[in-house]
């Protein structure tokens, strides 16, 4: 219980810091509530348990390799600026009124977490690293059923980060006024942008 309590406080510290995905799941919550940023975040998670899968399974050098690592540079960097720009375009859509909860579809939600989180290479940097070394810490002697059970405690961590952030930002649409939860989108969106350009200056550098 110990070690899977470690495991746990794993996936929390390792989903706690604010990055592009964490951004857009709380711009989520901001503009269309709960349930659409807890879908946002459940798309996220299932990105997680590919790239556990393909790191297990020794199919990490591949998405590991130069020529890949680019490719997801670039598209980290169209992705993340046309959503930082996209959301800094449509801040006047913001309204306190719980209807406009219902204009995105649920299902839209968890395909842009999925999305977003399968292009970010950080995602895949982290899983690489932290995730295989965990792989490989026991000397090749843990199991297949320890493999599952550490790798749940690990979601288990991400997900509760995942919801809090979720529930959190949702609940401040009934506490701030719609002028600070512009500021909050407009600050999370320049986070979006401010990593686009991080992503697309380590693919200019790793092509030159």
């Amino acid at each position: 219980m110990n070690s899977l309590s470690t495991y746990f406080l794993l996936g929390i510290s390792l989903a706690a810091p604010i990055g592009p995905v964490k951004a857009t799941l709380l711009n989520t919550g901001i503009k269309n509530g709960f349930f659409h940023a807890w879908f946002f975040g459940l798309g996220a998670i299932v990105t997680d348990i590919i790239y556990m899968l393909m790191v297990y399974f020794g199919v990490g050098q591949f998405i590991d390799s130069p020529y890949m690592r680019i490719f997801l540079w670039c598209f980290g960097f169209f992705v993340l600026m046309y959503t930082g720009i996209e959301n800094l375009l449509t801040l006047n859509n913001i309204s306190m009124d719980p209807k406009f909860r219902k204009i995105v579809r649920l299902r839209h939600s968890i395909l842009a977490g999925l999305l977003m989180a399968f292009l970010n290479p950080l995602t895949i940097l982290f899983w690489l690293g932290i995730y295989g070394s965990i792989l490989v810490s026991g000397g090749g002697e843990i199991s297949g059923i320890e493999t599952i059970i550490i790798s749940m405690a690990i979601l288990l961590g991400i997900g509760l980060v995942d919801f809090i952030m979720a529930f959190s930002s949702s609940r401040s649409r009934n506490f701030l006024s719609t002028s600070v939860l512009k500021a909050i989108s407009f600050i999370s969106s320049l986070c979006m942008i401010g990593f686009g350009i991080y992503f697309g200056m380590q693919a200019f550098q790793a092509l030159f």
